[in-house]
């Protein structure tokens, strides 16, 4: 019997057990994941926290409870990882031999790394939403803010989705119309990229949509320091706030800096960007936010690397070559305000393109559409009952489609 240890029990390391399972009868390999609580959050859903729009409480689900029957659910804190003998160390002492590793222990927020941000503000007037505690936090702060000037911003990438700050400011955007004052309220968007968003034409539509809603856009802004009423780049450029919504610096998870050779110096996992096999040594992968490979940090992405991963651990125990398969496919909906989402379409290679997804009669990309915001909706029972299953989705796999696309 083969041993498989996946660490980390969020999307991406649940999916993948969950497929590996359906792949391997019981008495040929144990699968074993790890993590360190029993706290699996629908992370998308933290976006509509803040507006009431969702609960915490509705959005998490046991981790355990998401995985098959016949795999092993060890809720234990990693402490490190011996890579040349294949052996796994648990913080209460305990220790897990592997024939493969994979690593799917996301990313987190390190707040700490930037001056001033959990200052005396943090959590009084300076928030982030990608915790649930922040989420709910921010929401109370929402219900009370009915004047001045609302900063919303990322200090760098990579983070997870990175378009969910801008979602935040269609959102707030709404919101505040919702409630009569939008006219008091200045929103920015400050961001250290050269426009809305990392690919031109994607930016191009988002930046479009910004300036439509009167929300302004601060480019090239890299924060250095968090003051209790202004942002300080390292250029020594400000922006003044009355509420900001800060997404933190990411980086990888504490044990990789304890784990010879696991990680790079951010901690994620450098892997081979269309095989997922760690350069490390040949039975270690990872997937998800926890890679470095050139993809965004979403749920799609993992999605689409689970499909690929299940096959090439197949192949590496069979002793066969990997397939070079995953192209950074990413998908997401981006919601726009008053019940409308935009939805783009890419890989490693292609810029999001217009037309349909996944094919000619399918939902409209990049732009913003009723159809594609009630996709949004719809995807959290599929996340629920499709996704971390592992099921096949008809119509949607790990390859970008071309089909329905126009190259205008």
């Amino acid at each position: 019997m083969k041993r498989i240890v996946i660490l980390g029990g969020g999307t991406g390391g649940t999916l993948l057990a969950n497929r590996l399972r359906r792949a391997y009868r019981p008495e040929a390999a144990d699968i074993v994941v790890v993590d360190r609580d029993d706290a699996h959050v629908y992370q998308p859903g933290l976006l509509f926290v803040p507006f009431g729009l969702a609960d915490v409480q509705r959005i998490t689900r046991p981790r355990g409870r998401q995985l098959h029957d016949g795999i092993f659910y060890c809720r234990a804190t990693i402490d490190h990882v011996d890579i040349e003998n294949d052996r796994v160390y648990l913080r209460n002492g305990n220790r897990l031999d592997y024939d493969v590793l994979i690593v799917a222990t996301g990313a987190q927020l390190l707040p700490d790394e930037t001056d001033g941000l959990t200052g005396p503000g943090w959590q009084r007037d300076v928030f982030t939403f990608y915790t649930p505690a922040g989420a709910e936090a921010l929401r109370r702060a929402l219900d009370r803010f009915d004047f001045g000037r609302l900063v919303v911003s990322f200090v760098d990438l990579p983070i997870k989705c990175p378009v969910a700050p801008l979602e935040f400011c269609f959102l707030a955007d709404h919101y505040f119309r919702r409630r009569g004052i939008r006219h008091r309220i200045d929103i920015t968007y400050v961001t250290p990229l050269d426009g809305a968003f990392t690919k031109p034409v994607a930016s191009r539509a988002l930046g479009g949509l910004l300036a439509a809603k009167g929300i302004e856009l601060v480019t090239e802004f890299s924060t250095g320091t968090v003051e209790t009423d202004r942002l300080v780049s390292y250029d020594d450029r400000e922006v003044p706030f009355d509420l900001a919504v800060i997404v933190p610096l990411h980086g990888g998870a504490d044990y990789v800096a304890r784990s010879p050779g696991l990680g790079d110096e951010l901690g994620f996992i450098p892997v081979d960007p269309h095989t997922l096999q760690a350069k490390v040594k040949p039975n270690v992968f990872a997937l998800g936010d926890a890679t470095d490979a050139p993809a965004s940090k979403a749920g799609s992405v993992a999605h689409f690397e689970g499909e690929v991963l299940v096959g090439n651990v197949r192949r590496f125990l069979d002793g066969e070559p990997l397939a070079a398969s995953f192209d950074g496919h990413t998908n997401c909906f981006i919601e726009t305000g008053g019940g409308r989402a935009l939805l783009i379409d890419f890989n490693y290679d292609t810029e999001p393109l217009g037309g349909h997804y996944p094919g000619p009669f399918g939902l409209p990309l990049l732009r913003p559409s009723r159809l594609n915001h009630l996709g949004k909706l719809a995807f959290q029972p599929l996340y629920w009952h499709g996704l971390l299953p592992g099921r096949d989705i008809p119509g949607i796999g790990p390859a970008m489609p071309v089909r329905g696309k126009s190259r205008g």
